[in-house]
């Protein structure tokens, strides 16, 4: 069943209760006053009529004389009066014009009897009510008192109030269930364009595809707009992805360059080695032994500085790689001054042409982060070295300073600096500006694998550059526990 069947069978349902429930209420009202007046005057005339009703002194039999029949007949009030004992009944002047007698209960059963009960007679409906009648001074049951109205009036006003409910009824549900399902179709019209736009897309590869819709912001029209904010986001979200395999690709195809690099200098040198020590064959150079050692020595040094690029390349590989996977830094509570201090005195034996100078860190005493020891001092060593290899000369300085809740590690250096446009991809794999700041050794992943230390640390970093002026990064970590403020 399609989702407009199932609304209009839902909103037909409900009236359809709703008007059973208000037409049960309307009758029931309706049927409670049209007999309580009767039934109150019903009771109101036996109440009269058994004051009135006489005992024979000679047969001890009740006696109906006393009746004033006209008030009876005006009052359309009919009376049959039963004794028991004799056998005999009697019935009011109306009663017996009209040739019809109320049925008398069993004397066995006049106690299940009495009250208020409805009766037909002769297919007239009456409303009659029943009394016990025993002697004065006793509580033996004599005879039996019937006061009945003729409710034909009240029946078919009853009958017409149930006819103009049930045809009323049968009316509303069949324009309810019209104008339901006119009113559902055109409510879930818009619904049927966001089909119309999902299967679009799902058919082609155009992900820029909107629905169009101009109806009020109600539950329909905030759906559009989710539907719409979804399909922008999966663009995004697919276009992101598209870059992110770009990046993919450029990164392996940056590594395999990178790593091709050494690996040829090393071959190039084993090659020449193999040639320079090789006894029997044509192709060994005419040198002494000194020059072939002194060679040979400056090939092995070659090497050897290719094979620590190519560790420090696979290191900082596995770096991201971790990153990539999704792999978390353990965080435990660290004294920061400690490590700041010992990374500090470690960065004076960097190869550097410019001055180190280390501020004033006791601004960092009793100052705790979150942290791991080992990776905040690579990111730290990260900075200084990216410093030195870019300021050639002039000075490079660390220092720190405190803000709303956050340490500041602050390092500044007066090199070449660089364009602001340059800014937004340092952090980028591989990325280098050596055509702007001059060619510099490095394979363009320290930044990178920086950032993600300092986002597994809950922390950001701030650069602030200026061609040559100069570059100062700010490494901003969340503080955990410092000294009070004197």
């Amino acid at each position: 069943m399609s989702i407009r069947l199932r609304l209009t069978a839902w909103y037909s349902g409900i009236l359809a209760a709703v008007l059973i429930f208000w037409g049960v209420v309307i009758y029931a009202f309706v049927y409670f006053n049209t007999y309580n007046e009767v039934e109150q005057q019903l009771r109101e005339k036996s109440l009269r009529i058994t004051q009135q009703i006489g005992v024979n002194p000679l047969s001890q039999t009740l006696d109906l004389e006393p009746f004033a029949e006209s008030q009876l007949q005006e009052a359309q009030i009919y009376i049959q009066l039963v004794d028991y004992q004799s056998g005999s009944y009697k019935r009011s002047d109306n009663l017996v014009k009209s040739g019809i007698s109320f049925p008398i209960a069993k004397i066995h059963n006049i106690r299940e009897e009495i009250g208020i009960t409805k009766m037909v007679v002769e297919g007239i409906p009456f409303l009659v009510n029943q009394q016990a009648l025993s002697l004065q001074g006793t509580n033996d049951i004599r005879g039996l008192l019937q006061v009945g109205a003729n409710v034909s009036s009240q029946e078919r006003l009853l009958e017409a109030l149930r006819n103009i409910l049930v045809f009323g009824w049968l009316v509303a549900m069949a324009l309810a269930i019209t104008s339901g399902l006119i009113l559902a179709r055109k409510s879930m019209r818009p619904l049927v364009n966001v089909i119309d736009a999902a299967n679009q897309i799902q058919s082609g590869d155009d992900l820029s595809v909107r629905i169009q819709y101009s109806g009020p912001k109600d539950e329909i029209g905030r759906l559009i707009e989710t539907v719409n904010n979804m399909l922008e986001r999966t663009e995004l979200s697919f276009r992101g992805l598209e870059e992110t395999n770009a990046a993919q690709r450029r990164f392996v195809s940056d590594a395999s360059h990178e790593l091709r690099t050494p690996l040829t200098t090393i071959r190039g040198n084993v090659d020449f080695l193999k040639k320079l020590w090789d006894q029997e064959g044509n192709d060994r150079p005419n040198l002494d032994e000194e020059t072939i050692k002194q060679m040979s020595i400056e090939a092995i040094e070659d090497m050897a500085d290719e094979g620590k690029r190519m560790s420090r390349l696979i290191s900082d590989m596995l770096s991201l790689a971790r990153a990539d996977t999704g792999q978390k830094i353990e965080l435990n509570p660290i004294p920061l001054q400690i490590l700041v201090q010992e990374v500090a005195r470690r960065a004076q034996f960097l190869d550097r042409q410019a001055d180190w100078l280390p501020g004033d860190l006791s601004i960092l005493n009793g100052i705790y982060v979150n942290g791991s020891k080992d990776y905040l001092q690579q990111v730290l060593f990260i900075f200084i070295e990216n410093a030195f290899k870019y300021t050639p000369e002039g000075s490079v300085t660390l220092d720190a300073l405190l803000y709303k809740g956050q340490v500041g590690l602050r390092i500044s250096d007066t090199g070449i600096g660089m364009e602001r446009d340059q800014v937004p991809f340092i952090f980028d794999r591989f990325y280098r500006a050596d055509e702007s700041r001059g060619a510099t050794p490095g394979i363009g992943l320290g930044l990178s694998i920086a950032k993600w230390i300092i986002e597994e640390h809950n922390g950001s970093v701030e650069v602030v550059t200026r061609r040559g002026e100069g570059t100062t990064f700010i490494i901003w970590l969340p503080v955990v526990f410092a000294p009070p403020i004197e």
